[in-house]
């Protein structure tokens, strides 16, 4: 895959700021509670699926705007036209969220959910298909919906929240809908750490940092093998890390800690 840069990017649909080698994505409707419409998915979509061949950007902070992350499919914009399409068309719809989340899952970049106030149904799931998850204890996440009629298996929630929070919990949100407090999600291990929200953007941007200043390519492979290795045996899982390991063994970056650590300093990692 050739390298790309994503310096000429600018979406429509998000506020998109990049430095030190971390894109921010910020749903860009504050007076809406930052909900998804069509084309922000597809943009969305577009935009993880542009970052695999990045060459540019190595991890990417999923932000929240104006007190909130993300409130889900806009209800005029999106649920409303829901109900008059036809199967066909409705398939195309789901088709097109689930790739959003195939498309993150597939960027190769390290992806942190930095995530206030609320967090609902498709913001939910963006948040579900991070790497790692940020939170404030007012963060309000809610897989709800079964609260609108729907089934709780949306855009992988079935195959993925059971691995983060285990099957027992996963399947009590996903029935009922209900709502978790940051404090909730934190114990039940969907979040990683909890901050207040005047230092969560800081924090978020810390580790967004520290993972960009080390071994980018390794993190890549990381993140490949986190996902692959979901449908693997134990078997198949040990010899699909050996031979991972085996091509990272072949970058210069692990040459550059072998040297950094026989002088006793700390290695400057370069991404190949």
């Amino acid at each position: 895959m050739t390298p790309t840069s994503m310096a000429g990017l600018r979406p429509q649909h998000f506020l998109w700021e990049v430095q030190d080698r971390v894109a921010t994505i910020r749903l860009d409707r504050p007076e809406r509670k930052n909900p998804l419409t069509f084309d922000s998915y597809a943009e969305l979509r577009d935009t993880f699926r542009a970052l695999s061949s990045a060459d540019d950007v190595d991890v990417v902070v999923l932000g929240s705007n104006g007190g909130n992350f993300c409130s889900g499919g806009d209800v005029h914009e999106i649920i409303g036209p829901l109900v008059a399409m036809d199967m066909k068309q409705l398939l195309a719809f789901t088709r097109m969220t689930g790739d959003l989340v195939k498309a993150m899952i597939g960027c190769g970049k390290p992806i942190i959910a930095a995530v206030d106030g609320v967090c609902v149904g498709a913001g939910a799931i963006m948040a579900m298909a991070a790497d790692l998850r940020l939170a404030t204890p007012q963060a309000s996440t809610a897989f709800l919906f079964t609260r609108v009629g729907l089934a709780g298996c949306d855009m992988g929630a079935c195959a993925v929240l059971p691995r983060i929070i285990g099957q027992g919990r996963a399947a009590e949100l996903l029935y009922t809908g209900r709502s978790f407090t940051g404090e909730e999600g934190e114990r039940w291990g969907f979040y990683n750490s909890l901050h207040d929200a005047a230092a969560l953007d800081g924090a978020a941007l810390d580790l967004a940092r520290r993972l960009a200043a080390g071994p980018t390519f390794a993190h890549g492979i990381t993140k490949t093998q986190l996902n692959h290795e979901w449908s693997m045996g134990l078997e198949q899982a040990i010899e699909a890390e050996a031979q991972a390991q085996a091509i990272c063994m072949q970058t210069k970056d692990f040459e550059r800690a072998y040297h950094a650590f026989v002088a006793k300093q700390r290695p400057v990692f370069e991404g190949d």
